[in-house]
């Protein structure tokens, strides 16, 4: 079995949409809102490369006009601080000429039927519905301008929409959207091939900074994050779960649980067992009380026996070690270019070193948790998902109902990174609602959330480099192993798949005759999940750090290295040079978003204009730089340090520059990579999960660390390259580049190369 990350699942077709008028009755039996006017439904299709459409939704999004003027946008992604919520209705917002201070935004639940793909993951929420979103403000623009033209008797090509308003071009005649409701409602609704959308320069909204509309309540406390729903005669569960994936219960003593005050149920759950799956929960025993105290409490006293299983004696410091041997051999080759024996042969110098990267946790601020309410055959959820949908679906089936009836209501996320894109926690409180007949909440504590997460696997990489006598780089060779995400559903599965491979490897982009990817066998023996920017993390690490090394050996500066390397202005495609692997490109055509060395070039000429790239620094400051392409957008990066004489590390400049095809929210772009950067931090100086008989070691924040405030960068400074090109993901791009321009900025400084995270100066 072959376990696909996000973009990889997608099929690589066209996104297209059509609109048309829904009646208020299914408005409200679809939205849950009372309104009356205007009301349009936005139905995102597939089309194959002849335009043939593959399958038909009912409506993704509803967009309503009012009387009173006012626009209502569904939207049908989650929220976690990325701003989707107000990202794709600004979108809808600015092709229409609305008020944006009239816009109101609800969040839809989880329905493929109603709302199409509502999978938040990947970095492709504005890639795929940037232009069905605009298709469908013009829709409505063009509706209401008609309404206005039948009204006033002018030719249609007379008017615009301006600010909620309807207005005739030359004069001073105008008429509130609310007004032109009526007419509109008589009026057909136009065609995608009747709009004309609107040119750049007449945006109001796209491309500029706009806040979230969330913002307000969340800095008020008034935002409903999953934590924060309650329902009348709800209890609170939390759950010791077994310390060793795979394990099961083999008895429970609860009498002392039973005794504190406000418990009321104690309840095992069967779980998963092996393959550990990334739709089950794990084995445990679920205390129910009245409040979290308690049930907390309640919990310690359990006296749990475990049947541990077959990964009762793992240890990850003995798998690395394993794997150090592993990758010293030839391995499966994946990507194959020109003679890479034949160029180390013929090499003037050879560089060769193993780059190792530890398991890491999502650590979501806001820890796992759900509430469910189960009664006469229906279930109902409140729950911070990535992926309502997938949800909704494993709720249906752990409780054997059919999915319409499931209702999955999604709450803003206080963090997900791809964490909460697994509905295992979602699945415990259905359980749990279901044979306690209660509403239940259940709440995952940290320690709950350190010790079984679905984690980054680990990684061991071994890269080799040759520099023929004309000094040119001839050959490289990356071998790579670690445990796969598609092992978490087959353990047979032990090396990466197609998806985990091209995330900063076999992506290798640089123009050298010679070139090996190859992988390596590594069993699983945790729950393996992809976190944000997923393989990107150490691969980009090791590939990165690697060709600073490659510069200093050239006698060129890294920057220079790196044009030099990536060479003439061309589009690359990998599938000639691949072994039995294919290249997913994020879920995308390579012909639509090809890989384009002219564009990582200005990046990479930016970011060093920005940064002073070459300028002097004191002793022990120094500036070092990266630069990737993930998730379809080009990233350069510099990250300036400062080392103290007892080797502490400070960060007082980080400079990104980035090509995002068309920005559509410039705000949210900039706070992406301004938490990009101290997400990366947290990875590259402090965070690691270690395993010792089969259990996690770390517990809290105290043991699984991240930045805090005196170590993180101090000043983010993140320029976005104007474009015309489709608009790319920009969650996850952040992230790659980071910690290997961090670390070669270290090197810069100290002389110390770094070949294993999190950085350590004292060893």
């Amino acid at each position: 079995m072959n376990i696909l990350t996000p973009f990889q699942k997608r099929k690589t077709a066209r996104v297209d949409s059509e609109i048309f008028s829904v009646s208020r009755r299914d408005f409200l039996k679809n939205s849950g809102l009372l309104t009356g006017g205007l009301i349009l439904g936005v139905s995102f299709f597939s089309c194959d490369n002849k335009g043939k459409k593959l399958a038909t939704l009912a409506p993704n999004v509803y967009l309503s006009i009012a009387s009173d003027g006012k626009v209502t946008i569904v939207a049908h992604r989650s929220e976690m601080g990325q701003g989707i919520r107000t990202s794709l209705p600004l979108i809808i917002a600015d092709e229409m000429g609305a008020d944006w201070n009239k816009v109101e935004i609800i969040q839809a639940e989880g329905d493929e039927k109603k709302y199409g793909n509502q999978n938040t993951d990947g970095s492709f929420s504005v890639r795929m519905f940037y232009k069905p979103m605009r298709e469908a403000g013009a829709i409505a623009r063009l509706l209401l301008l008609r309404a206005a033209a039948k009204e006033w008797q002018v030719d249609v090509t007379k008017l615009d929409t301006q600010n909620g308003q309807v207005i005739q071009l030359g004069s001073s005649r105008k008429k509130d959207f609310g007004d032109l409701v009526h007419t509109a409602l008589s009026l057909p609704v136009p065609k995608v091939s009747e709009i004309k959308l609107k040119d750049r320069q007449h945006f109001n909204m796209i491309g500029k900074e706009t806040p979230i509309i969330d913002l307000h309540d969340i800095v008020t406390g008034k935002a409903v994050f999953g934590i924060d729903a309650i329902v009348e005669g709800m209890k609170i569960a939390v759950i010791k779960r077994c310390p060793v994936v795979g394990g099961s219960v083999k008895s429970v003593n609860d009498r002392k649980a039973l005794a504190v005050p406000g418990v009321v149920k104690v309840i095992t759950i069967k779980g998963a067992g092996l393959p550990a799956t990334l739709s089950r929960p794990l084995s445990g025993v679920a205390v129910i009380a009245e409040n979290t105290w308690a049930a907390i409490k309640a919990r310690d006293l359990l006296e749990v026996e475990w049947e541990l299983g077959p990964n009762a004696g793992y240890d990850s410091a003995k798998q690395i070690e394993e794997l150090k041997q592993t990758v010293a051999q030839e391995g499966t080759l994946r990507r194959k270019r020109g003679d890479f024996n034949a160029a180390k042969g013929n090499a003037k110098k050879v560089i060769e070193h193993t780059y190792i990267a530890p398991y890491l946790a999502h650590a979501t601020i806001e820890p796992p948790c759900a509430l469910a309410i189960v009664k006469n055959g229906s279930c109902e959820v409140w729950a911070c998902t990535q992926n309502p949908q997938g949800a909704r679906d494993a709720v249906a089936k752990e409780l054997g109902i059919g999915a319409e009836n499931v209702k999955m209501n999604v709450t803003l996320i206080g963090g997900g990174f791809g964490r909460k894109s697994k509905p295992d926690f979602i699945l415990e409180a259905a359980i749990l609602a279901k044979e306690s007949g209660m509403p239940i909440k259940v709440q995952w504590t940290r320690e709950d959330d350190i010790r079984h997460d679905y984690y980054h696997a680990m990684s061991v990489q071994r890269i080799v480099a040759t520099i023929d006598s004309q000094n040119k780089l001839s050959g490289w060779a990356h071998h790579i192993a670690n445990p796969s995400i598609s092992a978490t559903e087959d353990q047979a599965v032990v090396q990466p798949s197609d998806g985990e491979l091209m995330l900063g490897a076999s992506d290798f982009p640089y123009n050298v005759p010679a070139i090996n990817i190859a992988t390596h066998d590594a069993k699983a023996h945790l729950r393996i999940g992809w976190l944000r920017s997923v393989r990107n993390i150490p691969q980009v690490f090791a590939a990165a750090t690697m060709l600073d090394e490659i510069a200093e050996a050239r006698g060129l500066d890294a920057v220079a290295n790196a044009l030099e390397l990536l060479g003439e202005d061309r589009h690359i495609t990998f599938e000639q040079e691949l072994i039995k692997t294919t290249y997913p490109n994020y879920g995308e055509k390579i012909e639509d978003y090809p890989w384009e060395t002219s564009r990582m070039k200005k990046v990479i000429e930016r970011v060093a204009k920005e940064s002073g790239w070459g300028k002097s620094m004191p002793a022990g400051s120094a500036l070092g730089f990266a630069a990737h392409k993930s998730f379809l957008t080009y990233v350069a990066c510099v990250v300036e340090v400062k080392v103290s004489h007892d080797k502490k590390i400070s960060i007082p400049n980080v400079y990104y520059a980035v090509d995002c095809g068309l920005a559509v929210n410039v705000d949210r772009i900039k706070s992406q990579f301004e938490g990009g950067a101290q997400f990366s931090a947290s990875f590259a100086l402090k965070s690691t999960i270690t395993v010792k008989n089969g259990e996690v070691e770390q517990s809290n924040f105290d043991g699984y660390q991240i930045i805090r405030m005196p170590d993180s960068p101090k000043q983010i400074h993140v320029y976005i390259l104007d474009s015309d090109a489709k608009p790319t993901g920009v969650g996850e791009p952040p992230v790659p580049p980071f910690t290997p321009a961090l670390c070669n900025a270290i090197y810069a400084a100290t002389g110390k190369r770094i070949y294993t995270l999190p950085i350590d100066l004292t060893v």
